[in-house]
């Protein structure tokens, strides 16, 4: 039997260099999951995320990669499909009930800890797993433009720009070379789609690819229709950023 073999049985079970195994499962199933991204400039946030058809049989419209949680904040989720959507909805119903207790929508920062917090305690209980999903959340509140990244460890941190999923190296080394916090907002939504669009395979690309934004100005976050991405694909190709 193998050392992994050995000490990855249950999640109360630590390596003797200090690991837990079925974290460190949790987290490859996040990076074969489709790749998201997320960045905030000084005038707004944006979440792209790559969709695939992964049936000939599949209505591609019924897929769903970007969603809005709350009036200012939408979010991602790059891993299994099932723990992002229950982590989602139980981060709709932490808003609403922010809403409702404290007439305020809730901070991004705040959020994504209450996540956390749950993501955490399925680390360290017997009969359990972790989720295996990181997800990222980005919103307009007091504070700003915001954008937050969690982990499946229970962790998480606050990003100018991140990226999770299979081609997540691929988007981030893209970022580093051209992202720019001083962007507007539609510079900012053609940075994210330049991005996505330089890992799909499939075309047209705005079948493929979901963008959801929030700007400083209506502090609302609203999800692109494929007519929209569309325009953009169409101005980034005739920039020579996309190739037709």
């Amino acid at each position: 039997m193998s050392m992994a073999a050995a000490y990855d049985r249950a999640i109360t079970i630590f390596s003797p260099d200090g690991r837990i195994y079925q974290v460190e499962y949790a987290f490859e199933a996040v990076r074969r999951g489709w790749t998201v991204l997320g960045l905030k400039t000084t005038t707004a946030v944006v979440i792209a995320a790559e969709k695939r058809k992964i049936s000939l049989l599949i209505d591609e419209r019924s897929v769903q990669k970007v969603f809005k949680v709350d009036d200012h904040i939408g979010a991602s989720y790059a891993g299994m499909a099932g723990d992002g959507r229950i982590l989602l909805d139980y981060a709709i119903q932490k808003a609403l009930l922010h809403r409702f207790y404290y007439d305020e929508p809730i901070p991004v920062e705040y959020l994504a800890k209450l996540v956390c917090d749950v993501k955490q305690l399925y680390t360290q209980h017997a009969g359990v797993r972790p989720f295996g999903v990181s997800i990222i959340f980005a919103g307009i509140d007091e504070r700003g433009p915001q954008v937050y990244m969690t982990e499946p460890s229970g962790r998480y941190l606050g990003y100018y720009a991140a990226a999770i999923g299979e081609k997540s190296n691929t988007i981030s080394e893209f970022l580093e070379k051209n992202y720019k916090y001083d962007l507007d907002v539609k510079s900012s939504i053609k940075l994210a789609i330049e991005a996505i669009a330089g890992i799909i395979e499939n075309k047209p690309y705005e079948y493929f690819i979901e963008i959801g934004y929030a700007d400083i100005y209506s502090k609302q976050f609203r999800i692109l229709t494929v007519d929209e991405i569309r325009e953009y694909i169409k101005e980034l190709e005739k920039e020579g950023k996309i190739k037709p």
